[in-house]
């Protein structure tokens, strides 16, 4: 991408169906999370500019952004994640090799490595904060992996099946991992149990289904689906995508927002703590 779009903030209510823009700026920026607070928003800046892969926390109340101390770890991608107690923030960041796993304090500081190979994209924490779940790229192949959180023991491998593996993610009650796959034909979403047992397909559709975000309470998932003439395998920027919903057991999705964006959107989990709003990025042209 030569030519990166402007970023748009913006929260969607999931009783109205109201949208809210709540920022825009012609660098883009990616992926929010929502803080356990429920008073910040973070998310990493992109593009090709000075500053890019940076992480900032924006405001909900001031609506202003601020920078967030990592350290000396500054490449930041689009894949980060707030442990579920609030106080720790997984990252990850292009080192030599490709991506790298880390986490700090929620507050910032210096970051310390998780992963010790490359390339690794952080996608869930565990309920107990003992473990990270992410997609490595071992071998040419895409699967999905967990690693002790401290960074104590050795990254187990949960899905060994051709096509890619991708956007894991925990349920609440820790009793799952959501996440996407191929294995299909199309990206239609998963989940298994924690240690990769019992796989079973819960979206089934011509469409392509990525990155599952469970809700608070754990009876929901929204995702973003690309359209079917999207190669199943990629999840490029600048699409006319839909963000779904539906019940975390399967069942019928429900089209909750139209948005021309895609990479970047919804890639991280972003409902907000009391479950009645999702935040989300869209892109246009901006002077």
């Amino acid at each position: 991408y030569q030519d990166y779009l402007g970023s748009r903030l913006e929260l969607l209510d999931l009783a109205t169906g109201s949208r809210q823009l709540i920022h825009q700026s012609s660098d883009p920026f990616e992926a929010p999370n929502w803080t356990l607070d429920g008073g910040s928003l973070i998310y990493n800046t992109s593009g090709s500019g000075e500053g890019r892969g940076r992480l900032h926390r924006f405001d909900l109340l001031t609506r202003q952004p601020a920078l967030i101390d990592t350290g000396d770890v500054v490449r930041n991608n689009n894949d980060h994640v707030v442990s579920f107690d609030g106080t720790m923030l997984g990252i990850s960041s292009h080192t030599e090799g490709g991506s790298a796993i880390y986490t700090l304090p929620i507050g910032g500081g210096e970051p310390q490595r998780i992963t010790p190979l490359t390339p690794s994209y952080l996608h869930g924490w565990s309920p107990d904060g003992k473990w990270l779940v992410y997609t490595g790229g071992r071998n040419d192949q895409y699967d999905i992996y967990r690693i002790p959180s401290d960074g104590r023991g050795p990254e187990e491998r949960l899905t060994d099946h051709e096509g890619l593996d991708d956007g894991p993610e925990y349920s609440p009650d820790g009793r799952h991992i959501y996440f996407n796959s191929t294995r299909s034909g199309t990206m239609q979403i998963w989940r298994m149990k924690p240690d990769g047992a019992d796989p079973e397909q819960v979206t089934d559709d011509e469409l392509n289904n990525w990155f599952p975000h469970l809700s608070p309470d754990g009876t929901e998932i929204a995702f973003i689906t690309f359209p079917k003439e999207v190669d199943p395998g990629d999840h490029p920027y600048y699409e006319r995508v839909y963000l779904r919903r539906m019940s975390a057991q399967g069942g019928d999705p429900e089209v909750i927002a139209y948005v021309y964006g895609g990479q970047g959107t919804i890639n991280v989990p972003s409902w907000s703590p009391d479950g009645t709003m999702l935040a989300f990025v869209s892109n246009s042209g901006m002077e």
